[in-house]
C-alpha cells in the first residue's frame, strides 16, 4: 500500500532528523534563550507550508514565538478583455527589495532572533532577509532542506542560498523534490515530507528552549488549550506576564 510506504518513508526522515540535527537544534535553542533572557524577541517567518500555523498560538507552544506575516495585494478591477498576452506570475518571495522593507516595517531589532523557513532556500525573500537581518545584528536561524537546495540554482543576485547565509542551519532532511512516495502510474512522487519535518523540528526546538529557560530559573509562558478549564483566564494572565518578561 502507498500508505504504508509513506509511513515508512516519513519515519525515516524523522529518524534522520533525530540522528543529525540535535546539535543544530541545541545551538538554536541556546541562541533563542540568550535572546529572550536579554529582552529580545524570537521572530518566525516561514515561506513554506506549515510553521506559521503550527508554531504560533498552539496549545503547549511558547508565547515567545512571534510571527512575521506579510501580505502583498494588488486590486485592479477592469472589464473582461480577450488577449493572447500571457503575463508572468509574480510571487512574493521573488520580489527584490521586499526583504529590506519587511524588516524595516516590522518590529525586528538588533539582538533579536529571526527564524526563516524555506524548503528550497533559493528565492530572493528568504536569502535576502537572512543577509539583511544578519547585517543588522540579528541572529538568523534557517530551516531548510540542504540536499534539495544544493540541487537547485539560487535566484538571489549573490548566488547564495539560505543555508549559506544563516548563523545556524537546521536541515529538515527532505530529499530533492520533497516527496516520499514515487507512483509509477503518475510518473511522479506524492506526499511531501517538509511540513511534518518542520513541525517535528519546531517542537523539539521549543522543548529545548523551555528546558534551558527553566535551568536558568526562568519560567516560560505557554498556551493551554481553549477547551481546558479557565483557559481564557490562564492564557490572558500568561500573556500579560510574557509581555513584561519576554519569555
Amino acid at each position: 500500500m502507498l500508505t504504508e510506504r509513506y509511513f515508512k518513508s516519513m519515519k525515516s526522515v524523522l529518524e534522520k532528523i533525530e540522528a543529525t540535527q540535535i546539535e543544530a537544534i541545541d545551538k538554536s535553542a541556546k541562541a533563542i534563550t540568550h535572546c529572550l533572557e536579554n529582552g529580545g524577541v524570537w521572530h518566525l517567518m516561514d515561506t513554506g507550508h506549515m510553521l506559521m500555523y503550527e508554531a504560533v498560538g498552539r496549545t503547549g507552544g511558547m508565547m515567545a514565538v512571534r510571527p512575521v506575516r506579510v501580505a502583498v495585494e494588488v486590486s485592479n478591477p477592469t472589464r473582461y478583455r480577450e488577449t493572447d498576452v500571457m503575463k508572468p506570475k509574480v510571487f512574493m518571495d521573488e520580489i527584490a527589495g521586499l526583504p529590506e522593507y519587511i524588516i524595516k516595517k516590522s518590529n525586528i531589532q538588533s539582538g533579536d532572533v529571526l527564524m526563516i523557513g524555506s524548503v528550497s532556500g533559493i528565492n530572493i525573500l528568504p536569502v535576502e532577509m537572512a543577509i539583511y537581518a544578519h547585517q543588522m545584528g540579528i541572529t538568523v536561524i534557517g530551516l531548510t532542506s540542504v540536499e534539495y537546495s544544493k540541487f537547485l540554482q539560487s535566484q538571489h543576485k549573490s548566488g547564495k542560498k539560505l543555508y549559506e547565509v544563516c548563523d545556524v542551519v537546521i536541515d529538515n532532511c527532505c530529499s530533492v523534490g520533497d516527496t516520499l512516495v514515487y507512483v509509477e502510474e503518475l510518473d511522479q512522487g506524492i506526499c511531501p515530507a517538509s511540513g511534518i519535518a518542520a513541525s517535528y523540528i519546531m517542537w523539539a526546538l521549543q522543548a529545548r528552549a523551555v528546558e534551558l529557560l527553566l535551568a536558568d530559573g526562568k519560567k516560560p509562558h505557554v498556551y493551554i488549550s481553549n477547551h481546558m478549564h479557565e483557559a481564557d483566564q490562564r492564557n490572558n494572565r500568561a500573556w500579560a506576564e510574557y509581555e513584561k518578561l519576554g519569555y
